[in-house]
């Protein structure tokens, strides 16, 4: 009986000391998986030509906008052959006079021409008569003056004849408003059957389709922009056009501190004048290193990128950037052309984890992003 009674408190010795240790075991950390790690992307910086810009905004305005009037005044438009957005060649007839009044007026002075010319050819033969009777003595002195005056007379009616014949055909052919130039008719003020005044706004017409994107440049970067540089521009509805610089305007506004930089657009698909635009000014072009954006962490107003090590770890480093395009930033410092830099899943990285590699592009192309560390990002 005592013997099965100490079997029985061994046992139950036994149990506790077992159960005891049960929270013991179920805390224990577990062995870590071979290959642990974050999986990343690696790249390396690429040497490549970088632009160096001005960054600027600014509206779109027409090259030059000619506005057409008639140069006779007084008839009615009796034809309006172009509407608004219509493009025209030079030369062709856009506005057509009534020219009723015109015609009679030219017929007249034709007219009066023809009877300026019979007078001069009377008063010709009349002096030449005289004169060839001179030494006859039937012709007096006086008389020989006064058919040399009629002659002249006769010749200035002829010139005022032919002036008046002139200006009457130059007032018959303006009854026909011509296009001073290629382009587009951007706006129309003129109906048939309205009294045209010389002078007065008809059409306006955007010469050779051109149009120039007008940039406002801080006063501190005007020394670098130069005429003949390029430039890239943005409109608002996502359009992108390449310009170059035209001209620089020799003053700054006094109000914004800016400087007008006049840049030639392509012909205007899409950039209409009174468009917003933003753009970039090429100032300069050189050899760089640079890596894609993704890679650069900025934390506490300081760049920084990982660097992969021998031991498949990261070496947290700080680089200098520069400019930035098309998704790829210049460093000026901080990496070797050999260095092996974390691309995608940098974000979640602190110096000294260890990484495993699933894609790696020694060209410095874009590769996907790997899953989120355990490790905290400092």
């Amino acid at each position: 009986m005592r013997t099965l009674s100490t079997n029985f408190a061994v046992l139950a010795a036994t149990t506790i000391v077992a159960a005891a240790a049960l929270p013991a075991l179920a805390a224990a950390p577990a062995a870590p998986a071979k290959n642990g790690g974050l999986a990343v992307s690696v790249t390396q910086p690429r040497a490549e030509q970088f632009s160096r810009t001005v960054v600027a905004t600014g509206s779109v305005y027409a090259w030059q906008e000619a506005v057409i009037s008639p140069e006779v005044g007084g008839y009615r438009v009796a034809e309006v052959r172009v509407d608004v957005g219509d493009k025209v060649r030079k030369g062709q007839e856009l506005v057509r006079l009534s020219d009723d009044l015109l015609t009679a007026e030219l017929a007249s002075k034709k007219a009066a021409k023809a009877l300026a010319d019979a007078q001069l050819i009377n008063a010709a033969a009349n002096l030449r008569r005289a004169e060839s009777l001179g030494g006859s003595g039937a012709v007096s002195e006086s008389e020989r003056e006064r058919l040399k005056s009629e002659d002249l007379a006769a010749r200035a009616r002829v010139e005022a004849a032919e002036s008046d014949l002139t200006a009457a055909q130059l007032k018959l052919r303006y009854t026909h408003v011509v296009a001073p130039d290629d382009g587009v008719v951007t706006s129309r003020m003129v109906v048939v059957g309205q009294i045209a005044q010389a002078g007065g706004e008809m059409l306006r017409l955007l010469r050779q389709s051109r149009v120039e994107w007008r940039a406002e440049i801080p006063e501190a970067r005007m020394r670098e922009v130069k005429v003949g540089q390029s430039a890239r521009v943005t409109t608002a509805d996502g359009l992108q056009l390449v310009g170059k610089v035209r001209t620089v305007a020799p003053t700054v506004q006094s109000g914004t501190r800016t400087g007008l930089v006049y840049v030639d657009l392509p012909a205007p698909e899409g950039a209409r004048p009174g468009m917003f635009a933003r753009g970039e000014i090429e100032i300069s072009k050189s050899a760089a290193a640079t890596l894609p954006l993704a890679s650069v962490l900025v934390r506490d107003g300081f760049s920084y990128v990982f660097v992969v090590n021998d031991k498949q770890g990261v070496e947290r480093r700080r680089i200098q950037t520069g400019a930035l395009r098309d998704g790829r930033v210049e460093v000026l410092s901080g990496v070797q052309p050999s260095d092996r830099v974390v691309e995608r899943g940098a974000g979640f990285l602190k110096d000294g984890d260890s990484i495993r590699v699933v894609e790696s592009d020694d060209r410095g192309a874009t590769a996907v992003a790997g899953p989120r560390s355990s490790g905290d990002a400092t």
